[in-house]
């Protein structure tokens, strides 16, 4: 099967598509460095340290310092919660595999249960009457099939004649063959 494009086309889109996705890829640079500054605009106020005095400063530091605490437990928390969840999916996956690998099926052995056993378990108090299954079995003599099948070994031409039916055309293939013989 030929291509209906020419290589030569088949580059040009080829250069086109990587183009156009370099700029899609810098434009997503740019709104996410917007989108970054639009939220950092929104949760931090600029500070105006310019006029305060001493005590006022240190006022403003320690608010910092209990905004930049109360950030940093919340980043612990996060990570720690982090951490317990990776841990338990690591667990469980090894649990996964060790149930995978060590389990193997018990070899079934066969158990012998009489019919009238098989019916109590099934029927319950129910079952009054017993029953022979092997009652209705039909019986097979093991000397019966052996008188069936004579053993006879004779000539096997004799039993090719007998099996073939046609002894006229046969008498007739042997007398043809028997005058050019002479």
């Amino acid at each position: 099967r030929k291509s209906k494009i020419t290589a030569s086309r088949k580059l040009l889109l080829k250069s086109l598509m990587l183009a156009k996705a370099k700029e899609e890829w810098e434009q997503e640079i740019v709104d996410k460095q917007s989108e970054k500054e639009r939220y950092l605009a929104e949760r931090i106020t600029p500070l105006h340290t310019s006029g305060l005095s001493l005590s006022q400063l240190q006022d403003l530091c320690r608010e910092l310092h209990e905004k930049v605490e109360i950030v940093d437990e919340e980043r612990y928390d996060i990570e720690a919660k982090c951490n317990h969840n990776t841990r338990e999916i690591k667990d469980l996956k090894i649990k996964v595999l060790d149930l995978r690998g060590k389990f193997k099926r018990p070899p079934l052995r066969r158990v012998r249960v009489s019919a009238d056993a098989m019916l109590r378990a099934l029927l319950g108090s129910k079952h009054k009457v017993s029953m022979d299954l092997r009652a209705n079995l039909k019986s097979v003599k093991k000397e019966d099939t052996e008188k069936e099948r004579p053993v006879e070994v004779g000539d096997w031409r004799k039993n090719v004649e007998a099996m073939s039916g046609m002894e006229g055309r046969k008498k007739m293939f042997d007398a043809a063959k028997s005058p050019t013989g002479q």
